[in-house]
């Protein structure tokens, strides 16, 4: 039976809501989560990188996957993780289990992701339709950050943040209803086996990574964080050697000697350490730093994440023929124009100041949410969709999680400094290295658009 492509964009799109809605919905009502669970400065590290964790450990794996074994199959699936996983942080007792949880969220929007955006590119053909389709996919990619803070912040002052993870978990089981009725399944047609060793390593490797830069907000010389750092470079090296060596590799590895691909994971990793790292960052300077309450901080965000939406879906009506190098290096130059006024604060800065830039910097991330989708699955081969999308969307959500944690070493006061002021002006430094990192992405982005174009009519003239 054909499926409507209006229900597969809709379950697909909504899915990508859904995953990124449960990615930020704790970022306004971290103390009041850390203060119920009893989590100590390392715990409420944890509570929020442990979901960035299980995305990008499970992005890539998860895309691979969905080619082989059916993208509405590990869709449904990753339906059903994020339902168990919000779950388990709506009863969560202790900081453990819910930090648990998180992880297991992260793992089951993976899946959602990456298998979606490959199922919008089997279902939409190349032109208009997948520009429009990508769009809207990219919208709700940038409207989760708007509705996740503002339904956390909401039921905590209303009837507890526990039940914004009960809407989280109803949600997420009519998510894998609806994918299990509305989806077609669709298959990369590939007869090589899974390639379980490939996926254990690259796992296991990125877990260690972002595990090692959590816990290096801590410290970068305890016993514990040598061991995370050796073992990622250890497993993620073997990876690499395994990947060349196997008959059915996990990541074809060949992929990345078009220059769009590097470029479209590039620019996805300074996305998440150059803007998402921050916005995930500001909740914490503006209720600690000056004085905001978790609810009006939610409403000043949607200055970013409600123009991030808007910006992608717009983003459609931009002339066909700028290029998708063009188009990146446009959002990564907006983001850092947006975050002019943001190296300018203080503890008394107007509330429009800090609006300016978000909705500059949101226009920004609407460009680079509505580009990188489409690019990410433009660069590979119809048949490694999901694994296009995976590599993109773990290079975005590693990229925040190394962002993060430059952002928290920069930002937290020096012992004995005035703790809101010291915040703050930390932030102001942040933001900085913010502005630095996507103004070298745009230019590497568009150097790397030049190689693709001479590598395209190189291959050309050899086909």
């Amino acid at each position: 039976m054909t499926r409507s492509p209006g229900r597969t964009l809709a379950v697909t799109a909504g899915g990508t809501l859904l995953g990124m809605t449960a990615f930020t919905a704790p970022l306004s009502i971290v103390p009041s989560v850390a203060a119920h669970l009893g989590a100590g400065t390392v715990a409420t590290s944890w509570i929020l990188s442990s979901m960035s964790l299980g995305l990008a450990v499970a992005l890539l794996t998860s895309g691979a996957i969905g080619d082989d074994l059916g993208r509405r199959k590990v869709f449904v699936l990753g339906a059903a993780l994020l339902g168990l996983g919000s779950a388990a942080c709506g009863v969560a007792p202790t900081p453990l289990v819910f930090i648990l949880g998180r992880v297991v969220e992260g793992l089951g929007t993976a899946a959602v992701i990456a298998c979606g955006l490959g199922v919008i590119s089997h279902t939409f053909p190349p032109g208009p339709q997948r520009l429009r389709a990508t769009g809207i996919w990219g919208a709700c990619m940038g409207a989760g950050p708007a509705v996740g803070p503002l339904l956390g912040s909401v039921a905590d002052a209303t009837v507890g943040w526990r039940y914004s993870y009960l809407v989280l978990t109803v949600l997420s089981a009519a998510l894998a209803l609806a994918a299990r009725s509305s989806l077609e399944e669709s298959r990369s047609g590939r007869t090589t086996p899974i390639d379980v060793v490939g996926a254990a390593l690259l796992g296991l490797g990125l877990g260690c990574l972002l595990a090692a830069l959590t816990e290096g907000r801590q410290g970068w010389t305890s016993p514990r964080e040598i061991v995370l750092i050796a073992g990622a470079v250890i497993l993620l090296v073997a990876f690499v050697v395994h990947q060349r060596r196997a008959s059915g590799p996990l990541l074809d590895l060949a992929l990345f000697r078009r220059p769009a691909l590097v470029s479209a994971t590039l620019a996805a990793f300074v996305t998440g350490a150059g803007i998402i790292a921050l916005m995930s960052f500001l909740s914490t300077v503006l209720q600690r730093g000056m004085a905001e309450t978790a609810v009006h901080t939610a409403v000043v965000l949607l200055g970013w994440s409600g123009v991030s939406a808007a910006a992608s879906l717009l983003a459609r009506r931009l002339p066909a023929g700028l290029s998708g190098g063009a188009r990146m290096a446009s959002g990564l130059g907006l983001i850092a124009l947006g975050l002019v006024p943001l190296t300018l604060l203080t503890t008394a800065s107007p509330v429009w100041q800090i609006l300016l830039g978000l909705v500059v910097s949101g226009v920004g991330t609407g460009l680079m949410n509505a580009t990188l989708g489409r690019e990410a699955v433009a660069s590979v081969p119809s048949t490694s969709a999901g694994t296009g999308s995976g590599i993109n969307n773990a290079s975005r959500y590693v990229g925040a999680a190394f962002g993060v944690t430059v952002v928290t070493v920069v930002a937290l006061p020096a012992a004995g400094a005035d703790p809101a002021a010291g915040l703050v002006a930390g932030w102001n430094v942040a933001a900085g290295i913010g502005i630095a990192l996507c103004l070298a992405g745009a230019a590497a982005t568009l150097l790397l658009q030049r190689a693709d174009v001479r590598y395209t009519a190189a291959t050309s003239v050899h086909i």
